[in-house]
């Protein structure tokens, strides 16, 4: 299967696109210029550091400073190869281990001119034994909205308001309770509550198009 190039702007090809999106951050890009002159150890050590910065540890802030002092490469270089192993990964640990597999995580390391030996590091760090550790951290630090805990519902008929004098239009009386304790209560006609249940639907009808597509499927 074809792969897209790193100097497609679009980064489509076929039915899938780089792991790291469709277009390559410039984070990798700047990355990609300075690899090959840092030695092999020194990137060792700042994948190193990455990975345990993913598995919520804090780095020391001289961290690069010294280890500029150790290899002889300016500072300002290696804070833009850390930075692009940075974005690499994070762009790895969001895919589950599932949908990218190792050998099209290899493939898309290799369109994105990485040379083998880096590559063998990479996909160490994505796939080695750590990863069930950095996805625990991850998930413990993940932005999320309250659930819904409880939905309850009536129809109440109005036999007269202040405003009429009879009027039967039926009302749906809402109240949900989220995880956060949060108790919220709504009421909507019957007429509105028919253009929701309308709104929703045809929502949901785009999302299962959508997943039909090609390029959101899941490879095996």
């Amino acid at each position: 299967m074809a792969l897209p190039s790193v100097g497609n702007p679009g980064g489509f090809a076929g039915d899938r696109t780089l792991f790291v999106g469709a277009k390559v951050p410039q984070e990798i890009k700047s990355m990609l210029k300075l690899l090959k002159s840092t030695d092999k150890s020194t990137f060792r050590e700042l994948l190193k550091a990455s990975v345990s910065s993913f598995e919520g540890a804090i780095i020391d802030e001289d961290f690069i400073p010294n280890l500029s002092n150790e290899c002889g490469q300016s500072s300002d270089a290696l804070s833009i190869v850390y930075s692009g192993i940075l974005t690499l990964l994070r762009a790895a640990y969001r895919l589950p281990q599932t949908s990218l597999k190792q050998e099209l995580f290899k493939a898309d390391l290799s369109e994105l001119k990485i040379p083998p030996e880096y590559a063998t590091d990479f996909a160490s760090a994505v796939y080695g034994p750590k990863r069930a550790a950095i996805n625990d951290a991850l998930e413990k630090g993940r932005v999320r909205f309250p659930k819904l805990d409880n939905f309850r519902w009536r129809v109440d008929v109005a036999i007269s308001t202040s405003a009429l004098s009879r009027s039967l239009e039926p009302t749906i009386m809402a109240e949900m309770t989220l995880s956060d304790g949060k108790v919220h209560s709504f009421e909507i006609p019957v007429s509105k509550f028919h253009e929701l249940r309308y709104n929703v639907a045809s929502l949901m009808k785009e999302m299962e198009d959508l997943e039909k597509k090609n390029i959101l499927k899941i490879q095996d």
